[in-house]
């Protein structure tokens, strides 16, 4: 009547592995979450009772009791819903205990049973893979992002059922035809369209070729910013290590393109001069990225000053 399921939790942009504990016990029927968990992590009791009964899985009547550890780790966001919902069934008897030995889940549960995508896939499947994991359950809106991690299998599921027939029989749900491309994208603008504005095509130039940060002043409408948005077409083509560095940044901020979910085009930020502190370095009571950390590796540009990140 007790399991242990995995999962990880992002502070920041690094990940902790978090280990999802079910019991199922005698008493009075209820259903308890600790762990130092977020009141949206606390709703998940109501959209998995919901989604197991929209199913046609009955949960019997029994004291149910979650526990997140490690409890002195702050957990948030929908991504538990999932591993909570599987720890259910396999501590209930639906599911066999040896069947979630060593694997990976994370995904947001619909009121109908569907799994709905979450932020920050690529670096859980990438920490599940070092500490071991044999195989990684994800949504299948995620899954392209799952598998620029080569060192783990990664299956996608849209639904709870999947989820089920996967782990009862090994039943594995259709496969998406998809290749994680690495070709460079094409930007939307290009340098050497730039027409004039020599001095300042120059000094950008210089700037890029040692990697120096640059000011560039003057009247509005004279090119400063256009001139700072071709700039990332004219620095070197990022390196496998650099593209896996920004992917991951983006992957915890939610901002990877479903398409092509690794980054092949250096990055540009351009916040307006009224940006708060908070949303240029990032922050809050569950640290996110700010737009100097979506910038990194590529162009930050601030009101007239330009800096290579």
């Amino acid at each position: 009547m007790f399991c242990r399921v995995l999962s990880a939790a992002i502070a920041g942009i690094d990940v902790y592995p978090v280990q999802v504990e079910i019991d199922v016990s005698d008493g009075l029927p209820s259903f308890t979450m600790v762990g130092y968990v977020s009141s949206q992590v606390r709703e998940a009791q109501d959209r998995v009772r919901t989604a197991l009964k929209n199913t046609g899985i009955s949960l019997p009547p029994k004291r149910i009791t979650v526990n997140l550890a490690p409890a002195d780790l702050r957990k948030d966001g929908a991504g538990y819903d999932l591993p909570i919902a599987v720890g259910i069934l396999a501590a209930s008897g639906h599911l066999p205990e040896n069947a979630i030995a060593n694997v990976f889940f994370t995904g947001e549960l619909g009121l109908n049973g569907e799994v709905h995508s979450v932020p920050g896939v690529f670096p859980m499947v990438s920490n599940a893979a070092e500490n071991g994991c044999r195989l990684c359950i994800v949504p299948k809106d995620n899954l392209k992002e799952a598998r620029i991690v080569t060192a783990v299998d990664s299956v996608g599921v849209s639904h709870i059922n999947e989820v089920v027939a996967l782990l009862r029989h090994g039943v594995l749900p259709e496969e998406l035809e998809m290749e994680v491309k690495e070709e460079q994208a094409v930007p939307g603008v290009d340098f050497a369209d730039i027409c004039g504005q020599e001095a300042a095509k120059r000094a950008a130039l210089i700037a890029v070729s040692g990697f120096h940060n640059l000011l560039l002043s003057g009247p509005p409408g004279t090119g400063k910013s256009m001139i700072a948005k071709c700039i990332p077409t004219i620095l070197p083509p990022m390196t496998q290590k650099e593209s896996l560095e920004v992917s991951r940044v983006y992957s915890v901020a939610g901002l990877l393109p479903k398409e092509q979910p690794l980054m092949t085009m250096r990055p540009f930020a351009a916040p307006h001069h009224t940006v708060t502190p908070q949303a240029l370095t990032g922050g809050g009571l569950v640290p996110k990225p700010g737009l100097i950390p979506l910038s990194h590796r590529g162009v930050l540009f601030t009101d007239g000053y330009l800096y290579l990140t």
